[in-house]
């Protein structure tokens, strides 16, 4: 049975990847703390925060990894003259480093799956270029980049890394945005198919990334996202 860690499997798209993959796989779940809904699945669990704690702390995983699902993430959205220096770097810290922590520290052990995958997120809003996004796209950007380089790197050790670009997702994060039926009717007139996604369609494409089904696919930046990125009508 494949090995698969999931960082920021307490809520959202992260805790409904672990709901997914529950029984099909020996899963590791990482989050800041253990919700109810993720302690009922029974997972493997570590309470751990990838953007703020020493990754020297994270014991007991696996020695062969098969995937990794990074999901941690930020919406901070404001006008471009009120974002801070400080606000700026805790999403990069967030989005970016602590991704890239996570990934040097499971490495080896994903070198001796013989066929592994990682799978990211960023945004819609890095390719459409939308206000208020400029702190959340510069850093999903960047997670983009890393994708393909290390897409490159890895691919002679049989490692395939692809990243998932939602558009507005219903989850706990979102809330706000979503927190009134004319908000909801808004947000779901800006996409060709008018709704907002839901957790279960970044799950799904999650489960088909970690799968042999996309063995032949690396390197992607996949839009999850009703249209918004290609379509105008």
């Amino acid at each position: 049975m494949n090995n698969i860690l999931i960082a920021g499997a307490g809520k959202g798209i992260g805790l409904r990847t672990a709901e997914l993959l529950n029984g099909t796989c020996h899963l590791y779940t990482m989050s800041r703390n253990l919700t109810p809904d993720l302690d009922l699945l029974g997972t493997d669990f570590r309470q751990f925060d990838t953007a703020a704690d020493d990754l020297s702390g994270l014991t007991g995983l696996p020695e062969v990894l098969h995937g990794l699902v990074y999901c941690p993430g930020s919406i901070n959205l404001k006008p471009f003259s009120r974002f801070t220096a400080d606000e700026m770097i805790s999403d990069f810290r967030q989005n970016v480093v602590g991704a890239v922590g996570l990934i040097q520290k499971v490495l080896p052990s994903m070198k001796k799956a013989n066929g592994a995958s990682i799978v990211l997120f960023s945004t819609v809003a890095v390719k459409n270029g939308l206000p208020f996004h400029a702190s959340v796209a510069a850093s999903k950007g960047a997670v983009e980049g890393l994708a393909r380089s290390l897409a490159a790197e890895l691919a002679a050790s049989g490692i395939r890394v692809n990243v998932i670009a939602p558009s507005l997702t219903d989850t706990p994060l979102a809330g706000s945005l979503l927190s009134s039926p004319e908000k909801r009717e808004a947000a779901a007139k800006r996409h060709p198919i008018p709704r907002v996604g839901t957790a279960d369609d970044m799950a799904s494409i999650v489960r088909f990334l970690l799968s042999e089904e996309s063995s032949w696919i690396t390197g992607q930046v996949i839009g999850v996202d009703g249209g918004m990125s290609t379509l105008r009508v």
